[in-house]
């Protein structure tokens, strides 16, 4: 029988990429976001596609996407958090509130309330256990300038996903973390890559990128390792991009 797999922030990006390459695998996926319409065009009438919208940063709209996930297949075999937001760029001074607070929701709150569903339904189910994969970022190690929230929600995905990781063991549950940087997204292109992104120096710089299908590659081979391996950490970037020696 197909494995099952839960994508967050499936209507664009890494995750319309990744969910797509778990499809083309064999997967069976449920494809979570806010907006519908992005998520039927990412399932294109695929039969293994589900469409289940739904804000992930609330408690009781994700623990219906899970509830919908086993009544429609029975069980979760992988879960990729993969939903964020790149705050307004700012200092920590000049930062508004409601966008560390967005910030916190989405890219922290999310995983954590996500995470939870499926640690659930992991523990219950038989065979028990299961993966789950957190997208990290570059920032979770290096920061760019005026990125204070989103360099802090994403350095605290990698302490979650470590307890996750080291409390899922009794159970079969691996938990590791991807980070990717400089996929070609709409996300990367907010913060000027093309353009010229603003570096540590106070210069912009036109950044290198690659495709965001060969960062789902990555996302799928570590979904597919057997249950008796796991893959930590992993970092995958854009070849020469400014990462090692940012500052």
């Amino acid at each position: 029988m197909s494995r099952v797999a839960v994508v967050t922030g499936a209507g664009s990006g890494i995750g319309r990429a990744s969910a797509q390459a778990l499809l083309d695998a064999g997967y069976r996926v449920a494809l979570v976001g806010r907006r519908e319409a992005a998520l039927a065009e990412t399932a294109t009438r695929h039969p293994n596609a589900l469409v289940v919208p739904a804000d992930v940063s609330d408690p009781q709209q994700v623990d219906a996407v899970f509830d919908r996930v086993v009544t429609e297949w029975g069980r979760v075999d992988v879960l990729f958090n993969n939903a964020g937001v790149f705050p307004v760029a700012a200092a920590v001074d000049e930062l508004p509130l409601d966008e560390w607070n967005r910030a916190l929701a989405v890219n922290l709150t999310a995983v954590m309330l996500c995470s939870a569903a499926a640690v659930r339904v992991m523990k219950a189910q038989s065979p028990q256990g299961g993966r789950i994969i957190n997208n990290g970022s570059i920032s979770a190690h290096a920061p760019r300038p005026l990125s204070p929230a989103y360099t802090a929600t994403k350095h605290a995905v990698t302490g979650l996903t470590k307890s996750i990781d080291l409390d899922g063991r009794p159970f079969g549950i691996t938990c590791g973390q991807i980070d990717i940087g400089n996929a070609a997204t709409d996300l990367t292109q907010s913060i000027g890559i093309t353009e010229g992104a603003l570096q540590a120096n106070g210069s912009r710089l036109v950044e290198p990128k690659f495709s965001v299908e060969d960062a789902a590659k990555a996302v799928v081979l570590m979904a597919q390792l057997p249950p008796n391996a796991t893959v930590n950490s992993l970092t995958i970037t854009a070849s020469g991009m400014p990462y090692v020696g940012r500052g």
